[in-house]
This record gives C-alpha cells, sequence and structure tokens, in this order.
C-alpha cells in the first residue's frame, strides 16, 4: 500500500516557476517508476514526466525543455521543477507510482494566469 501526497502548487504569472513535490509513504520498496500527470479541463491526463528508482527520466511533450523531475531517497519523494510557466499549464497536477500495482495522488492544483 502506497500514499502519494503532492504539494507546492499554487498561482503563478506567465514566465515564472514552481516545485512541486511528491512524498511516497508505506510500500516504498514495491515502486519501479514515478510520474507527474496533468489534467486540464475538457482534455485527458497527459504525462508530464517519469523517472525510475535509477533516476532515468522520461519527458512528454509537454515538457519542451521547461521541466526537470528528479528523485530523492530512491523514489520516496519525487520533484517537479517547472520555468518558464505557461496558462497552458494550468491543470491539476497528479503523482503516480508503478510497480506492483499503480497509485494516484489527490493532485495539487497549478494555475498559470495570463
Amino acid at each position: 500500500q502506497v500514499h502519494l501526497v503532492e504539494s507546492g502548487g499554487g498561482l503563478v504569472q506567465t514566465g515564472g516557476s514552481l516545485r512541486l513535490s511528491c512524498t511516497a509513504i508505506g510500500s516504498i520498496l514495491s515502486i519501479d517508476y514515478m510520474a507527474w500527470y496533468r489534467q486540464a479541463p475538457g482534455k485527458q491526463r497527459e504525462l508530464v514526466a517519469s523517472i525510475s528508482r535509477r533516476g532515468d527520466t522520461k519527458y512528454g511533450d509537454s515538457a519542451e525543455g521547461r521541466f526537470t523531475i528528479s528523485r530523492g531517497n530512491g523514489l520516496t519523494a519525487v520533484h517537479l521543477q517547472m520555468s518558464s510557466l505557461k496558462p497552458e499549464d494550468t491543470a491539476i497536477y497528479f503523482c503516480n507510482s508503478l510497480g506492483r500495482r499503480e497509485y494516484w495522488g489527490q493532485g495539487t492544483q497549478v494555475t498559470v494566469s495570463s
């Protein structure tokens, strides 16, 4: 059993930066990958970035070189550093873990003003 808790969301202006954090609590060793997804109103949930326990990273097209995912202490915590934010980045950002089974956090709202 894994519980994922996100933090760091908020309101920023276009061009600003934000750092999201996700803490995994529970059976941490069962996690192989952690990822950030986002979902905006009227759109499907999409992958933003993922990272393996080893540290291998992947990014979705939406990252556009502006985002960086990182981890600490295995996968007990993952972070998403976002810069050059655009209004199109406005969405609920969800932390996700994949291993023996999949878990989702509750989500944290990111709003980028025009």
